[in-house]
């Protein structure tokens, strides 16, 4: 007779326990927003075909020219006219851009 009366204990207890230990969510809620990655395009800077530099800030070369690094990019002294242009093939020839 007493077995009779621990299986609906047993069953309401077990019962009491399984349920309290479940949480209830419910399926309303707004599940979390993935963030993306802000991506900024910017336009690239333009570059200068000629600039004007202090001498005294460009630096020598073995073969005595001199040049100035921007951004990069080499400016080699035309000793003609005393700006820095980019560096292009046509240079290697021309006899502006070795001193004098």
């Amino acid at each position: 007779m007493h077995v009779k009366f621990l299986i609906p204990v047993f069953v309401l207890l077990s019962f009491i326990l399984f349920s309290c230990s479940k949480r209830h969510i419910p399926e309303t809620a707004e599940k979390p927003v993935e963030k993306k990655p802000l991506i900024i395009i910017t336009k690239p800077t333009p570059v200068p075909k000629v600039i004007t530099v202090n001498d005294a800030l460009a630096k020598q070369a073995p073969d005595g020219r001199l040049f100035y690094d921007l951004q990069g990019r080499r400016y080699w002294r035309n000793y003609d006219d005393g700006k820095y242009y980019l560096f292009s093939k046509m240079m290697s020839g021309n006899k502006a851009f070795k001193p004098h």
